[in-house]
């Protein structure tokens, strides 16, 4: 049951409670489209935008689209989360950096949404966003720092390799000097360098079906079952402890038959150091992927995150 997309869409529609021609327009489709499913006239599989809007709108994780979520377990992700399993912290910047600095006090399992991590960012670039910083806040980043850049403290870290080329080399929406680049770039190689204590992960978003990492940090603690991600706004965190969805998130980043593309962890720091060359000879993004590709194993990976307009010229 639920073996297939159509049967997964028909399913959230019954659940949903939506006219046919409201729901075709949360999936941008005209109603015949929706019907034509619903009656099993058409049997050809929706398209990935259909699939992330359902996702969006309805605010369900991703992986519900996944060939092994079926049954049972596509049931159970259908049913909302019980309102005890998740907890809204709204205390302010202040609040949110304590809550952080608590919950990640012993370790941290982190997805970021874009390189590099703010612990990294705020180390060498204090108010990137022009804002008041309080003295509270100040004192609750040096905890931070001290925590995170403790030799023993536990640190596996997840940054997609685009997010990582848009930091080194996109012109928009960039606010990083050349110097800052550099300096955040060493901040992070020798962070992670010979430590086993810290594992550092790039992954290619563009090679598997990954949604909205893009948008939210996200920390898992699969020991204490309860994982946070941070709202796009206000300060806001969201505190989840749905024991299957957690160890669902986490064995999509652990597993090696589910976890995206990847680069080994051993390898990490040494394309941390290619890029920072590119960075300091003033190279292309074109320039530092040859130097990838002739230099590592990972070409194809970096090159999946490269418009194919860009090689040619």
């Amino acid at each position: 049951m639920y073996d297939n997309t159509i049967e997964k869409i028909i399913a959230i529609y019954n659940r949903s409670g939506l006219s046919i021609s409201k729901f075709a327009s949360v999936i941008n489709k005209d109603r015949r489209t929706l019907t034509a499913w619903i009656d099993k006239i058409v049997t050809k599989e929706p398209s990935t935008d259909v699939k992330i809007a359902i996702s969006k709108f309805f605010r369900y994780p991703s992986f519900i689209w996944d060939s092994e979520c079926h049954g049972v377990d596509f049931e159970e992700l259908l049913e909302n989360v019980p309102e005890d399993e998740v907890r809204i912290i709204d205390h302010g910047y202040e609040g949110g950096l304590q809550y952080i600095l608590e919950k990640e006090v012993d370790s941290r399992f982190v997805i970021h949404p874009q390189f590099p991590g703010p612990i990294y960012r705020d180390k060498v670039v204090p108010t990137p966003y022009k804002r008041v910083i309080s003295a509270e806040a100040i004192q609750l980043k040096k905890q931070r720092y001290e925590q995170i850049f403790d030799y023993s403290f536990e640190s596996i870290e997840w940054y997609s390799i685009e997010s990582l080329l848009r930091f080194a080399f996109s012109q928009i929406g960039n606010f990083y000097t050349k110097s800052e680049k550099i300096q955040i770039l060493e901040l992070v190689h020798d962070t992670f360098y010979d430590n086993y204590n810290k594992s550092l992960y790039f992954f290619d978003s563009h090679s598997t079906k990954i949604y909205g990492m893009d948008t939210a940090y996200i920390s898992i603690n699969i020991k204490k079952n309860f994982m946070f991600f941070k709202m796009p706004i206000d300060s806001l965190i969201v505190e989840i402890q749905n024991k299957k969805l957690i160890h669902r998130m986490h064995r999509y980043f652990t597993s090696a038959s589910q976890a995206p593309s990847h680069l080994n962890r051993m390898d990490a720091a040494k394309i941390l150091r290619i890029v920072k060359g590119a960075v300091v000879s003033d190279k292309t993004l074109i320039e530092c992927y040859h130097d990838i590709d002739k230099q590592t194993n990972y070409g194809p990976l970096f090159l999946n995150n490269i418009s194919p307009d860009a090689l040619a010229h």
